[in-house]
């Protein structure tokens, strides 16, 4: 298991190497000096070449990049131009609204989506697996802030049961928290719920008619102990993947939602960080998303190591 392990942590460097570069080179594809871009048209030659300098542009590209690479060795990701402080600092005071609302969202999609696949699954071609299927449909087939929309409507200003906008931390009580998060984690969740939903009811379906599963009710076992112990074990493994994905898809997704409801996540300092042309912010967001993909990639890995010892004698 050691030797999988390093395996698969040895694998994952090239991968962040490269995604290290692509960040980096968000800096360069706007057309014109970066720094003359983030003063705009009325800034002084003197302002430019100030800002040029604070940022490294004035140094030739393969040092910038060289120094890129040991900053983030150190941990540092630059300091934000509106803000004056660290990109690291302001994305730690705007990670509260945004984990939390990742997290209850994949908790939704989770949740949600593998319950209505089991359900088709076991009543195939019945009415349970027509009506799982066709609110999966609905919710691929709904756009994002569409949906939202919809729902600050109806649970918002019609019933008045949740708040429509805005977020409270954590100091202020966990469930006033998570009644600002329920309205924008199920616009969150819902569509990578129906996409989980369809891909689980396709591997049960497949793993229930596998000869293992034939033997095990042969044997006299009961019928939960065949869905659960022997078809949904080995139906999980491949599963992991898309659960995995589900958490850092959700978390590029809170860009729009947080926009929606107004919720001051990462998302939302991203989009400001882009109309005010903050690059350092930018790149220090993409880059901790992209990370997140990697990571959560190995994790995936790990566990599969973990669940078919197979993978591991192969690894080794």
């Amino acid at each position: 298991m050691a030797r999988y392990l390093i395996q698969r942590v040895l694998a994952s460097i090239p991968v962040m190497v490269m995604v290290a570069t692509a960040v980096f080179l968000l800096l360069f594809l706007t057309p014109g000096d970066p720094a003359a871009v983030i003063l705009g048209p009325d800034a002084t030659a003197e302002r430019v070449a100030e800002l040029r300098a604070r940022l490294g542009l004035d140094q030739p590209v393969y040092v910038q990049l060289g120094n890129w690479y040991v900053r983030l060795l150190r941990g540092d990701l630059g300091r934000s131009i509106f803000e004056n402080r660290p990109v690291t600092e302001a994305i730690m005071s705007r990670a509260e609204p945004t984990l939390l609302l990742t997290s209850l969202a994949t908790l939704i999609a989770v949740t949600l989506g593998l319950t209505m696949g089991l359900v088709a699954a076991l009543w195939h071609g019945r009415w349970q697996d027509n009506g799982a299927m066709l609110v999966a449909i609905g919710g691929v087939s709904m756009p994002t802030f569409w949906l939202g929309l919809n729902l600050i409507f109806v649970f918002g200003v019609v019933l008045g049961w949740l708040p429509v906008a805005g977020y409270e931390p954590l100091s202020s009580g966990l469930w006033e928290s998570l009644r600002y998060l329920i309205l924008p984690s199920v616009t969150l969740g819902l569509f990578q719920a129906a996409l989980l939903a369809r891909l689980t009811r396709s591997m049960m379906l497949e793993t229930l008619g596998d000869d293992y599963v034939r033997t095990a009710r042969a044997k006299g076992l009961a019928e939960h102990a065949v869905v659960i112990r022997h078809a949904f074990r080995n139906a999980a493994i491949p599963l992991l993947t898309v659960i995995g994905l589900i958490f850092a898809a959700l978390m590029g997704g809170a860009v729009i939602t947080e926009q929606v409801f107004n919720i001051p996540g990462v998302g939302r300092m991203l989009i400001q960080a882009v109309a005010r042309r903050d690059y350092p912010v930018v790149q220090g967001v993409v880059m901790i998303v992209a990370g997140l993909y990697v990571l959560i990639n190995l994790l995936v890995d790990l566990l599969y190591g973990y669940l078919d010892p197979r993978l591991r004698v192969k690894g080794g």
